[in-house]
């Protein structure tokens, strides 16, 4: 497979990148508010579920309308000990109504998952950078085929969570597709395993693994991203 550079790069790269990056943007802009926000309430007193929670709403809220995709759930997951009333927490919301998830009333067992090693979380925590999630089963909150975008959170350099969101599959498609309808080459984007996020070949299913095709497809890098472009 050959490797090219970005300034290469057809115009279907850009649009790819600049797809992504309105999502990450989105979370970027309110992450350095959301984290002075919760280390003045951890300087007032202890911090609980609840006082995350009203917290962070306002934060979701502003993704629901302007993370520039269609956000199916927004919020932040407490870093592992951040809070005084529970070993970590998911104040999230979701859904057509924007709706508060509650893990143990939807599903026994789920408020219980230690989400600690899920890639959306590992990853930033190990990088320090944002980092695009997916495609995969998010059991957790959707039980749908979901993209997960991170972004880290530091207080004083402590880590003390992540600022997310999650887009369905489904909008990905609808909304990026199209962008892309009036190329005459394959379009396939791959997320940093080389899994299908989405591809203008309809025999290229989404979370199937693209191995070496030879000199048959080119990839480009999706500057600043964890992904890429194949483009045939």
């Amino acid at each position: 497979m050959k490797a090219l550079q970005a300034t290469d790069a057809p115009a279907a790269v850009d649009t790819v990148t600049a797809f992504f990056q309105r999502g990450v943007d989105a979370l970027g802009e309110g992450t350095r508010e959301l984290a002075a926000d919760v280390a003045s309430a951890r300087a007032e007193g202890p911090l609980t579920r609840a006082k995350l929670d009203a917290i962070v709403l306002p934060y979701a809220q502003a993704l629901f309308d302007r993370a520039g995709v269609t956000v199916y759930g927004a919020g932040f997951i407490a870093a592992i000990g951040l809070l005084n009333d529970a070993s970590g927490h998911l104040s999230w919301w979701q859904g057509p109504r924007h709706s508060k998830l509650e893990l143990a009333a939807q599903n026994i067992g789920k408020e219980h998952i230690d989400y600690s090693e899920l890639e959306w979380y590992r990853v930033p925590v190990s990088t320090g950078k944002p980092h695009i999630a997916g495609p995969h089963v998010d059991y957790l909150c959707s039980d749908e085929y979901t993209i997960t975008v991170a972004y880290p959170v530091f207080v004083g350099g402590e880590f003390i969570g992540v600022h997310g969101m999650d887009v369905l599959l489904d909008a990905v498609e609808g909304e990026l597709l199209p962008l892309l309808s009036g190329e005459t080459e394959e379009i396939t984007v791959i997320n940093a395993v080389g899994r299908v996020l989405v591809s203008t070949n309809p025999h290229r299913a989404t979370g199937d693994p693209v191995r070496d095709a030879g000199d048959t497809l080119t990839r480009y890098e999706c500057e600043g991203l964890p992904l890429a472009v194949l483009v045939s």
